[in-house]
């Protein structure tokens, strides 16, 4: 058997294999049982400072070759977001990273102060959401300024909330000319490290019988197995500038191959999200076994060892 287990930014995770934002990670019961079915470690839905209602139904479709949902980022806000997080603490020692989020600047201090009180060791910035832009504007991923900024003011906020021990991770926009240069000023603006990469979009699927818009948004985000092209190369970009960067890779990882694949580019953590739709919940613990499978195969002890691999071989 491989050994699977991950160092990232201090934290031990028993695989690489992370359950993204925005699927299963509302409740601390339903973050406990990703564990349970395999998981290396969680990250938490958005969580904003201010309860949040989204948008309307529906919000989600897909197939085998892609999925589209403009969900919202539906929140209940951060009293709700501690009960959860105790009720995990007590089912699971596994590593949880929490992603906030705030619309406006200001949105993004407030829920950077909350979260510095819940203990944090990781905290994930989702600057890039797309399923919002009507309610907020552009995401501040496709600004290099505005990403400096609010990745400054989120990790003041954090270390005078008593946090100054968590690191900061910054989820990015594929929804750029060039990715390499937002993530240059995320880094510049102390973030340890890039989540990459979001949703690409906006996207929009019509009902031809009806002629209207299948989401109730109309525009949605896109993942699925389509965006592991693109997650990987970007991926590859970052890491090729920035070469010991941590990297969570994500975006169409549904295999043991996909994974390797994406960790080859230079990712240390693997987030899944659309899979669970196709595979389940039970597809964190299917993945890993088909990466010991493959590493038995190849004759590769530790997954660690093959972190940004295809760089020494170009």
């Amino acid at each position: 058997m491989a050994d699977l287990s991950v160092e990232f930014l201090g934290v031990k995770f028993e695989n690489p294999l992370v359950l993204a934002s925005g699927i299963l990670g509302i409740t601390g019961d339903g973050m406990a049982r990703v564990i349970e079915h395999g998981a290396g470690g969680v990250t938490t839905k958005s969580l904003w400072a201010k309860e949040h209602k989204g948008h309307p139904n529906p919000t989600m479709m897909g197939n085998e070759h892609w999925f589209i949902n403009a969900v919202g980022i539906p929140d209940a806000g951060p009293e709700k977001a501690a009960e959860e997080l105790a009720r995990y603490r007590a089912k699971t020692d596994a590593p949880m990273i929490f992603n906030i989020v705030g619309g406006m600047m200001e949105g993004f201090g407030e829920i950077a102060e909350k979260v510095a009180g819940m203990g944090p060791k990781i905290v994930e910035l989702n600057i890039s959401c797309p399923n919002v832009k009507d309610e907020f504007g552009k995401p501040m991923a496709c600004s290099i300024s505005k990403s400096a900024e609010v990745t400054r003011l989120v990790r003041s906020k954090l270390d005078e909330g008593g946090a100054a021990d968590a690191k900061l991770v910054v989820k990015l926009s594929p929804n750029v000319e060039n990715i390499v240069t937002i993530a240059d000023s995320v880094i510049e603006a102390g973030a340890d490290g890039i989540c990459a990469i979001n949703t690409l979009g906006p996207g929009m699927v019509i009902d031809i019988e009806t002629a209207q818009p299948v989401l109730h948004n109309k525009f949605g985000g896109i993942s699925g197995h389509m965006l592991k092209l693109l997650s990987v190369a970007l991926v590859y970009q970052i890491r090729a500038k920035h070469k010991d960067l941590p990297i969570i890779g994500t975006g169409g990882i549904s295999t043991g191959r996909d994974a390797i694949e994406m960790m080859m580019a230079g990712a240390s953590l693997i987030g899944m999200g659309t899979a669970v739709h196709f595979r389940g919940p039970e597809v964190f613990g299917k993945v890993a076994k088909e990466m010991n499978d493959w590493c038995d195969e190849n004759g590769v002890e530790k997954i660690t060892d093959i972190i940004g691999k295809v760089h020494a071989n170009t």
